[in-house]
């Protein structure tokens, strides 16, 4: 299926864009845009994610932030691209999966962007890269709960929905989930190089995560001087303590697989 191009100029949203990721290289993600949703409209909005992140909090009411949230206008200074990964799904080896309905679409200081049903991607497989409301307006509701728990989890900006129609077991209309976090990057990012033998791959991944998110790994005397084990622990103890927290609410994550497994101990 054709990918439709954006319409308009890319939007500024006043903040400063990067995307460390994508440095990363091609094995790493395809680079692409969101496929434009027909006739957006504001689900919900969230001021405490969107203060969170140094957004105008009137400029997340405006129209050029539907458009923006929903995938049908690119903003300034992106560059959205869909990552690979595989990983393990209800105990058994599931293969390459990827991003199949989320594209990131850069970064800012502190904070990852991505929009999750935004259209078809390499990674897509059987699917229509489409998110529907119900479980877009599940996922905002609890990622700003669990914020509010005080639980380390990604952040919910919005969610926009259009009257497009979207099939599952039986037919639903579209949304689009703006999500928030430090980064994106998931156990199943290192578990798909290393499944597939690419270990220079593997190498780069962990000394970006290691760089970014966990420099104190590189002086942990604890583990030998080794700064891949010292990563290792680090988010061992990171994810053990998250979902302690989990169970401390009574809270259940129904799809707890490797390529939903936050490299930050986060919840996704």
């Amino acid at each position: 299926m054709p990918i439709p191009s954006h319409q308009g100029d890319p939007l500024d949203v006043g903040l400063p864009w990067v995307n460390r990721f994508a440095t990363l290289g091609d094995d790493f993600y395809t680079a692409l845009s969101p496929t434009p949703l027909p006739a957006p409209y504001w689900v919900g909005r969230s001021a405490v994610a969107a203060q969170a992140w140094g957004l105008d909090p009137q400029w997340l009411q405006s129209d050029d932030a539907l458009q923006a949230f929903t995938g049908n206008r690119p903003l300034a200074g992106g560059l959205s691209l869909a990552s690979v990964y595989s990983g393990h799904q209800f105990g058994q080896w599931a293969g390459q999966l990827g991003d199949g309905r989320a594209i990131l679409l850069g970064e800012t200081p502190g904070w990852e962007v991505q929009l999750k049903g935004a259209g078809l991607t390499p990674f897509s497989r059987m699917g229509d890269g489409r998110a529907v409301l119900r479980s877009s307006i599940r996922e905002f509701l609890c990622s700003e709960a669990m914020h509010g728990l005080g639980i380390p989890t990604s952040r919910a900006l919005c969610v926009t929905g259009s009257d497009a129609p979207v099939r599952r077991e039986e037919m639903e209309t579209a949304a689009v989930v703006t999500r928030l976090a430090p980064s994106f990057i998931r156990f199943g990012h290192f578990e798909h190089f290393c499944h597939h033998g690419h270990h220079d791959q593997l190498k780069v991944l962990a000394d970006f995560v290691i760089d970014h998110h966990y420099p104190e790994c590189r002086t942990d005397a604890r583990w030998g001087g080794n700064p891949y084990v010292a990563l290792l622990a680090a988010v061992t103890e990171r994810t053990a303590q998250m979902v302690a927290q989990w169970q401390a609410v009574g809270f259940c994550h129904g799809v707890m697989n490797t390529d939903n497994m936050s490299i930050l101990g986060l919840t996704i």
